[in-house]
């Protein structure tokens, strides 16, 4: 990727070649088709969330560290949100910030663009999701959430074709107020993002479904999980994306550990569950299953072990990744429950036609290459911030 940012500069016509929306979407589905892949790992190391790249090969090969530039001068907790096609959106945070802020980077190219803010009121909860709309060819980021009142709040949907913000018109859910904890990253398939939504019973019991928010329709819709579920569960129960059209569940509730897999998506019998664990698997304490990889073996946490495999088939662990024990803290249990996840990651040059350089970006309220006259006057058809009502 960086020799074909490079060979921008060979000629004008050449620029405008690599540039081309055209040459980038095919740049992509090359990229796709590759049978090279890469997992993005998220860990903890002394006390911050760290993000490193690694080859999904037999070695568990290390590619790159992930190093967060200064987006502007915006500072701030960054924490990924989601990632889709090479892109990483990230949001900064901090307790002190009025605004929500994001940002789409592409660590592949060093390109990003800063998104204009969003003014918060004090949610309850608020989830978000990232992902691509297919039918439009535009990548989507959505904030859902609800009030102190349990009541939700119309979502807002960022569109990158347009760089503004929008309040979707959909028939909000009804059933579940609550949403899964933020620690995990929304999974993105088949063109949905996922959240596992629940709602409390005065019984003290709680009742679980996903809710999935559709980025072409632009709407909600849920899907059951199994019977089992139903008055069981434990909110660090996480939902991932399974393959390329997959979903599954980690169930953890007290010493049970349980994965089940919607093999086809959107059919509640499909359920299948695939892994349980009464809490020790050959001397190991299992935490969480934290992802997948392309042979479908499992990733499992597990207590004074950096991370090991699980082969479905067989039942059987393995502990001999190869995963430099620097780049996370695996030990202390208290201190990474939750912040340990693996996802998939391809590169790609998806914002180089838009974005700017995280070298020479400047002007943070201005997330569009202003060299580019078309691009820097179509931001002021929308606003830069919204409050949620």
């Amino acid at each position: 990727m960086k020799s074909l940012v490079k060979f921008r500069s060979v000629s004008k016509t050449w620029n405008s070649l690599i540039c081309n929306p055209s040459f980038i979407l095919t740049n992509l589905q090359s990229s796709l088709s590759n049978k090279t892949t890469l997992l993005l790992i998220r860990g903890n190391k002394n006390g911050k969330l760290n993000y490193c790249l690694h080859y999904d090969n037999d070695g568990f090969d290390n590619f790159k560290q992930l190093q967060f530039p200064h987006f502007g001068n915006v500072t701030g907790n960054i924490l990924v949100v989601g990632s889709c096609n090479g892109l990483i959106c990230v949001q900064l945070y901090s307790l002190d910030y009025e605004d929500l802020k994001f940002v789409l980077w592409n660590p592949s190219i060093q390109r990003y663009i800063s998104l204009p803010p969003v003014t918060r009121i004090e949610f309850m909860v608020y989830n978000v999701g990232f992902g691509f709309d297919s039918r439009t060819n535009d990548y989507k980021l959505v904030v859902v959430g609800v009030d102190k009142g349990d009541s939700w709040i119309q979502p807002y949907l960022f569109l990158l074709s347009e760089n503004c913000w929008k309040r979707v018109t959909t028939t909000l859910p009804t059933n579940y107020s609550h949403l899964s904890a933020r620690s995990w990253i929304a999974p993105f398939v088949n063109g949905v993002v996922h959240w596992l939504g629940y709602q409390k019973r005065n019984s003290g019991e709680c009742s679980y479904a996903i809710l999935g928010f559709d980025l072409s329709a632009e709407g909600f819709f849920h899907i059951n999980l199994p019977e089992s579920f139903t008055g069981h569960g434990d909110l660090s129960s996480r939902i991932m994306g399974y393959g390329e059209s997959c979903i599954a569940v980690f169930r953890n509730f007290r010493e049970l550990r349980e994965l089940w897999v919607m093999k086809e998506y959107g059919v509640v019998e499909s359920w299948t569950k695939v892994l349980t664990l009464h809490g020790f698997k050959l001397g190991l304490c299992v935490l969480l299953v934290v992802g997948f990889r392309k042979n479908g073996q499992v990733l499992l946490q597990v207590h004074n072990v950096k991370m090991v495999l699980l082969d479905l088939n067989t039942q059987q662990m393995d502990a001999s990744l190869n995963l430099n024990c620097q780049q996370f803290d695996f030990h202390g249990c208290s201190n990474v429950v939750g912040s340990l996840c693996v996802n998939s990651y391809v590169e790609s040059l998806v914002l180089l036609d838009k974005a700017v350089d995280v070298h020479s970006y400047s002007d943070v309220n201005h997330p569009i290459d202003s060299s580019d006259p078309d691009e820097s006057s179509g931001g002021e058809r929308c606003k830069s911030s919204y409050r949620f009502k």
